[in-house]
């Protein structure tokens, strides 16, 4: 990868659009436990990473079953609908305008590693994308370490770097690496949780070019 400016891309909630199939995947789970549903308000405000502890917070007791358990049935879940999902609004033109400009693009995401990747190439963008880095099982704890293991690999400088993403993760990635950050609040987490981070925030991937050409 050459030394030049470099995006690094969240998956889920921000290139792909899946925050409906993880709502109704969840949804599934919660009616089978006789917990309160969650709608796109709700789900928005409470979802965070570790996702554990999202389940947590919408009642889920890890004393009365395993984790793990939970996790698994949740991907099945989300996996047999996963398919129907498309790239956020903006997504193409997005990767269009980065490449036209001659970025590198990778992806870095708590997904999966080999469904990530049969997930970016069912989209046809591949041919965008420089890297793609999920991690090794699918219990989605965190990105933290991909992401630091890209730089490595890599030598990047983080002032030639912009992680956009859609969650207070993706802010805490940014942070480690000490890159820079961009927020889209069109995915996981509501526009005033992304605002806390101190970063700034875009309501979806429209605004791409607008910002970068400033």
């Amino acid at each position: 990868m050459d030394k030049k400016e470099t995006i690094i891309w969240d998956w889920n909630g921000t290139l792909l659009d899946d925050v409906e199939v993880s709502i109704q995947a969840m949804n599934k789970m919660l009616k089978n436990r006789h917990l309160p549903l969650l709608n796109l308000d709700g789900y928005r405000k409470v979802f965070t990473f570790p996702v554990m502890d999202y389940y947590t917070a919408i009642g889920f007791d890890f004393t009365r079953e395993p984790w793990d358990e939970a996790a698994l049935e949740f991907i099945e879940l989300y996996l047999q609908e996963l398919p129907k999902c498309e790239l956020s609004s903006g997504a193409r033109e997005a990767l269009t305008f980065f490449k036209s400009r001659e970025y590198n693009q990778a992806i870095i995401s708590a997904m999966q590693h080999n469904a990530l990747i049969r997930s970016v190439e069912s989209l046809g963008i591949s041919d965008f994308i420089d890297y793609i880095g999920g991690i090794g099982d699918h219990f989605a704890g965190g990105k933290i370490e991909n992401a630091l293991q890209f730089f490595k690999e890599f030598n990047l400088t983080p002032g030639q770097v912009t992680l956009i993403g859609d969650s207070l993760h993706d802010s805490e990635v940014a942070n480690e690496l000490g890159c820079k950050c961009l927020l889209v609040a069109c995915g996981h987490q509501s526009a005033s949780r992304l605002l806390s981070s101190g970063h700034p925030v875009i309501s979806n991937l429209n605004e791409i070019n607008s910002i970068f050409k400033a």
